[in-house]
């Protein structure tokens, strides 16, 4: 106990488990038991564990080589990646800069707005605006500008960053539209945000499509993002969409902007489902017709990667996800998410559970203040464990975020529902 006191890592209040073996979407313990992970791991493994295409990517790839510098090595593998990865979200003339994590995409891609900006229009100072509902990685920066009210810093690290619009959900935003509630007009706020800094001062806006374990899975009305280009469009700001955990078919689509038109982003951020548990990768998606001025004259160098960056080893796990991901049923697997959607829904007929938001393979399912780790040790009970979402509001909203592994068979996700759905009844 001592020893594992020393690591420096998240903790929960209930007992962990020894794994001591895998299979897609289950994990084998000490003590003879199969857990089924209802949150696919921190809403990464996707395509669940111990996958065969995975592996045989990774082993090709180490018998060449295990480590070279783009710079330096040409980079054969990683040009491979990002043409698959962009034809696979349907953005097939992007360019793409590889990194280690979904924290550092977010910083890259802040950095490469602000020199396109700067290039383009000639703005001087590059303000990235985020929503007060909003989760954008773990670095000081990406925690200050930030709206995750757990990880929320104190006001004097925040380095005079902070969160500049409502979301449109309640609980930041009900109180706009109290008799109907969000809806597209509340895309006036970001119109409000940018015009209150000057265009001239604010590089991007930096939004979740759909929003992730802050809040818990809330889905923006229909209009909305479009509304926002429209707006972001006309003062000369850039989109960004942060799709580190939506992206890659977790909500249903490629990219979780996909389930509304009009609303298409300048630059992309992916890494959760990209990685999907086998190794730590963030990608930034930069739209055609943006990607030129980076090379400009004009321009500031490209902003560090890190040295890890475009690993050849990355790469070749990448890659086996996406093999993994493309070989899906399509089809089928939009047809578990409704199903899975469905059964979840039916859960707010128990008093226990407050509300069910969420699309494709991505549900929060916000609980009773007080009820969320004695709903979690049921669950585990019943072997299927969960990922708790961070909350919003005053009292904070909790809840657990169920987001199995895009790969699982209906037997899976019916094992799912039914250990969730009886965990819930023995609290009520």
């Amino acid at each position: 106990m001592l020893q594992r006191a020393r690591l420096l890592t998240s903790s929960r209040p209930l007992p962990d488990f020894k794994a001591v073996g895998s299979n897609g979407p289950w994990l084998d313990t000490a003590d003879g038991r199969r857990m089924l992970d209802g949150s696919s791991g921190l809403l990464c493994s996707n395509v669940g564990q111990g996958s065969q295409a995975v592996f045989s990517r990774i082993e090709k790839q180490f018998s060449h080589y295990t480590f070279g510098g783009a710079a330096v090595v040409q980079p054969h593998i990683q040009l491979e990646l990002m043409d698959r990865l962009c034809q696979a979200v349907g953005r097939p003339e992007d360019s793409v800069a590889l990194t280690t994590c979904g924290t550092l995409g977010v910083e890259v891609a802040v950095g490469l707005a602000r020199n396109i900006v700067r290039v383009r229009d000639g703005k001087r100072r590059g303000e990235i605006l985020t929503s007060d509902l909003s989760y954008h990685g773990n670095s000081v920066f990406t925690l200050g500008v930030a709206g995750n009210q757990v990880r929320d810093p104190r006001p004097e690290d925040r380095c005079g960053l902070g969160p500049a619009f409502p979301a449109p959900y309640p609980p930041t935003h009900g109180h706009a539209h109290e008799a109907h509630g969000c809806d597209a007009s509340c895309a006036g706020e970001v119109a409000r945000a940018i015009d209150s800094r000057g265009a001239e001062n604010v590089a991007a806006v930096l939004i979740e499509p759909v929003n992730g374990t802050t809040g818990g899975a809330f889905v923006p009305p229909g209009g909305y993002l479009r509304r926002v280009s429209e707006i972001c469009r006309k003062r000369n700001v850039l989109v960004i969409h942060d799709e580190v955990l939506t992206g890659l078919w977790r909500t249903g689509t490629p990219l979780a902007s996909r389930h509304w038109d009009g609303c298409e982003p300048d630059l992309v951020i992916l890494s959760k489902g990209l990685g999907a548990g086998y190794t730590g990768v963030g990608a930034v998606l930069v739209a055609p017709e943006l990607a030129p001025l980076l090379r400009h004259r004009d321009a500031d160098p490209l902003p560090a990667m890190g040295t890890m960056a475009t690993h050849p080893l990355q790469a070749a796990a990448c890659l086996g996800v996406l093999d993994e991901l493309e070989s899906m049923d399509h089809g089928a697997f939009a047809a578990r998410g409704e199903r899975l959607g469905a059964s979840l829904r039916s859960l707010t007929g128990w008093a226990t559970v407050r509300d069910v938001r969420g699309i494709g393979h991505l549900y929060g399912v916000e609980v009773t203040p007080g009820l969320l780790w004695p709903l979690m040790q049921e669950c585990e009970r019943r072997g299927v464990f969960f990922y708790p979402f961070t909350g919003a509001g005053h009292p904070c909203s909790e809840g657990l975020v169920v987001a199995p592994p895009l790969n699982c068979g209906s037997q899976d996700i019916d094992c799912l529902t039914s250990a969730l759905t009886d965990a819930v009844a023995a609290l009520s």
